[in-house]
């Protein structure tokens, strides 16, 4: 679902398409945008092309492009901030998540554009459109790699416990680098050569229905793993390395590892590359029921979030780790329910993977092949490398922590705060909304956050690192 160049750089260079296109090889992201209304016509709010997802199934993949893999690490988060902090932070980025997607909706509207990068290109030309292509590239790359870095390390306990082992014995069907390259060329790569992305939408609700499974299955959990716990060693025995103590949760918590919670946050709420695809595609699309879709999406998420955070936390305290299942393997890796979870947690992963696909090819299609009509070999060699990419990314990547923490300190804050809020001051006319108006300055300020932001969160993660490997170094 490649988007072609737009012609000329004014709205009023715009023309109608003709009849016949509308019944064209072309998806709907590369029709021309009809700005002008003639007399007893009906207007069309970006093309002549006419959405047809309802409202909530709008939400629903909204919904599924917001959730995402970073859910896995949000008890860990909680556990190194604390209940309190966790909950001001995510109500606050939720918040700020549906301001920004407000801000989106506002700059298309003005131009009738629903690109990311198209965006870029009207707001700072060509530059602008680098930047946000090479962003919104970055970002899902991040998400891609999260997802497969999920499977490596999960796929294989899986295999492990359905064969009835204790212990991964080498054979090469337990390992995960095997594994993912398995799961990359049979599953997702066929997905993402699919032509346009909305024939995916039928995984869609499949994938959140599996991480609704997992939610239940979180809190069902909390109830049944008694707190001192014993973990599962090596030798098939039990052991008890927790302690009364560690079984009380911590309102408040300030730490090193910190740092590392508001990007896991920000990388979980991130679904602005797909606002305006999904504008495009609703039935009877105004800002005003696109925000509405935004703001259901985003506070479902937040809920899930929150109560998985909340119930994975109380589950461990202190002792979860960053990846919420490998916990559970600790404590029994036989158990039938947590196979399930692994499972249903592995097929949303799985089938997310050729979704977020398809802006970073859409993207690179802009860059590099801005005025070629669609054609399969790009279409399928971009598909190819980008897995290629990724695969290695994963299976040099030590640390999921390294994914989350990175991706969500430079992209996440580049998506949510900086790009949107530059674009609406750019883009917005003067005479419309002066540059000392109210909403002029708080997208100023907007933008402002998002680099405080950035550049606090790596600077933390650096010292973190710094100190990490410090403590490597001492036997830690």
């Amino acid at each position: 679902m490649e988007l072609q160049k737009l012609n000329g750089t004014h709205h009023h260079d715009f023309h109608p398409l003709e009849e016949g296109d509308c019944n064209s090889w072309f998806e709907p992201e590369q029709e021309e945008f009809l700005p002008h209304k003639s007399d007893g016509e009906k207007k069309s709010q970006f093309t002549d092309f006419e959405g047809k997802t309802s409202f909530g199934m709008s939400v629903f993949n909204l919904s599924n492009a917001i959730m995402g893999s970073g859910i896995l690490g949000l008890s860990y988060a909680m556990s190194n901030t604390g209940v309190i902090l966790f909950v001001i932070l995510l109500t606050c980025i939720a918040v700020l998540s549906s301001y920004s997607v407000h801000l989106l909706l506002k700059s298309a509207g003005v131009v009738g554009i629903r690109a990311y990068e198209q965006l870029g290109m009207r707001a700072f030309g060509q530059p602008g459109k680098l930047l946000a292509a090479m962003v919104i590239t970055m970002h899902n790359i991040g998400a891609m790699s999260s997802y497969l870095f999920i499977v490596k390390y999960e796929l294989p306990l899986v295999i492990q416990t359905f064969l009835g082992k204790h212990s991964n014995t080498g054979e090469w069907f337990l390992n995960g680098n095997n594994l993912i390259i398995i799961v990359s060329i049979c599953i997702i790569l066929p997905l993402a050569l699919m032509k346009q992305l909305g024939y995916l939408g039928y995984t869609s609700g499949f994938s959140l229905s599996c991480m609704v499974f997992f939610l239940c299955s979180v809190i069902y959990k909390k109830y049944n793993i008694p707190c001192p716990f014993e973990t599962f060693n090596s030798n098939s025995s039990y052991i008890n390395d927790t302690v009364e103590e560690d079984c009380e949760g911590k309102l408040l918590t300030i730490n090193q590892q910190t740092a590392y919670t508001v990007p896991i946050l920000a990388f979980a709420f991130v679904c602005h590359p797909e606002v305006l695809p999904i504008y495009t595609e609703l039935h009877n699309a105004t800002k005003r029921r696109m925000q509405s879709v935004a703001n259901v999406s985003i506070l479902g998420m937040f809920v899930m979030y929150l109560l998985t955070a909340i119930f994975g936390y109380l589950t461990f305290y202190g002792n979860v780790e960053a990846e919420l299942l490998h916990t559970y393997s600790k404590v029994d890796p036989m158990d039938t329910l947590i196979l399930c979870v692994r499972l249903a947690v592995l097929v949303a992963v799985t089938l997310t993977v050729p979704v977020v696909l398809f802006p970073i090819r859409r993207a690179l299609l802009q860059l590099l092949f801005p005025e070629k009509p669609f054609h399969w070999a790009r279409h399928i060699g971009i598909a190819v490398c980008l897995l290629f990419v990724v695969n290695l990314l994963v299976i040099l990547v030590p640390n999921i922590r390294d994914i989350f923490g990175i991706i969500g300190a430079t992209s996440a804050p580049s998506l949510i705060f900086i790009l949107p809020g530059l674009f609406y001051i750019r883009i917005v006319p003067t005479e419309q909304e002066p540059m000392n108006s109210r909403p002029k300055i708080q997208a100023a300020c907007f933008t402002a956050m998002g680099f405080i932001f950035m550049t606090m969160s790596l600077t933390f993660i650096a010292l973190d690192w710094i100190t990490g490997e410090k403590r490597s170094g001492g036997g830690h």
